[in-house]
């Protein structure tokens, strides 16, 4: 089996600015990758068959996003050939780091290659729009602007700043969130500039945090030590450090029953070039 990354990303803010005539909210966020990942392997098969080799707790088959996209790009592409897939699980299941999507997206890139079918990246992003909202940046690969659903991508180059990210113990439903959060509560739309002078925030987090009150524990212990942040619908939160060190004793004091990690944000996937 071939191994490939799928990174987790954060979003550096997130406003809502509206309602879509299809029922999505219209958005703009900052996406960057960070160098924290999922690991999938893929062993090529000639029988067509698309298989999930390992069972993964919470996930059935019907909604696993791998699956689901190793599926759409073999009936785009008419391939005859099938996979084996193996995920190996870290980054954390409905967290706001994009998990889903990302594995979705390196399923994707990595059988695009290995089945030789010199789809387009063009193509690919079509095809990862089908599968969720923020499909489309991991395929892209650079560090982004996200205007739409999240599909409209403008490269940017964000500070590859370290950041302590902390994962409370619960899972964050993104429908529930945004049904909460109303027909009305939407921001004005910024600019990048804004985004730069700190003008921008989380619309999503005032919501998150009073249907999960362990979200606002979490904001509120981390806040202690800087500015902290909720990335997209939750629940996980995060705050910029200096260092790898300063983030990895900030984590050691985390509460008790709350996991987290240190990494570096990065503008461009892994897999850029592939």
């Amino acid at each position: 089996m071939q191994t490939w990354p799928a990174p987790a990303k954060l979003n550096l803010f997130l406003h809502v600015t509206g309602r879509r005539p299809d029922g999505y909210h219209s958005l703009q966020t900052v996406f960057q990758f960070l160098d924290y990942s999922d690991e999938l392997s893929f062993r090529v098969t000639a029988d067509a068959k698309i298989v999930r080799v390992a069972p993964l707790p919470g996930v059935p088959e019907d909604t696993d996003l791998t699956l689901r996209a190793a599926r759409l790009l073999q009936q785009v592409s008419g391939t005859t050939l099938g996979v084996e897939i193996k995920l190996r699980k870290q980054i954390p299941i409905g967290g706001g780091l994009g998990g889903g999507s990302s594995d979705a997206a390196t399923t994707l890139l990595a059988l695009n290659h290995l089945w030789g079918l010199g789809v387009t990246r063009t193509e690919l992003l079509r095809m990862g729009l089908q599968l969720g909202a923020d499909v489309p940046v991991f395929i892209g690969g650079q560090a982004a602007w996200a205007e739409g659903v999240g599909e409209r991508l403008t490269p940017v180059e964000p500070e590859e700043a370290w950041y302590v990210v902390l994962v409370p113990p619960v899972h964050v439903s993104t429908a529930e969130v945004f049904t909460e959060l109303g027909l009305t509560a939407f921001s004005g739309p910024i600019t990048i500039r804004d985004f730069h002078a700190g003008r921008a925030g989380n619309d999503l987090e005032r919501v998150v945090r009073r249907r999960y009150p362990e979200v606002d524990q979490a904001l509120s212990w981390l806040a202690q030590f800087g500015q902290a942040r909720m990335t997209g619908s939750g629940g996980c939160v995060y705050l910029k450090v200096a260092e790898e060190s300063a983030g990895r004793r900030i984590l050691a004091q985390r509460l008790p029953g709350f996991d987290g990690f240190v990494a570096r944000g990065i503008n461009r996937h892994p897999l850029f070039e592939t």
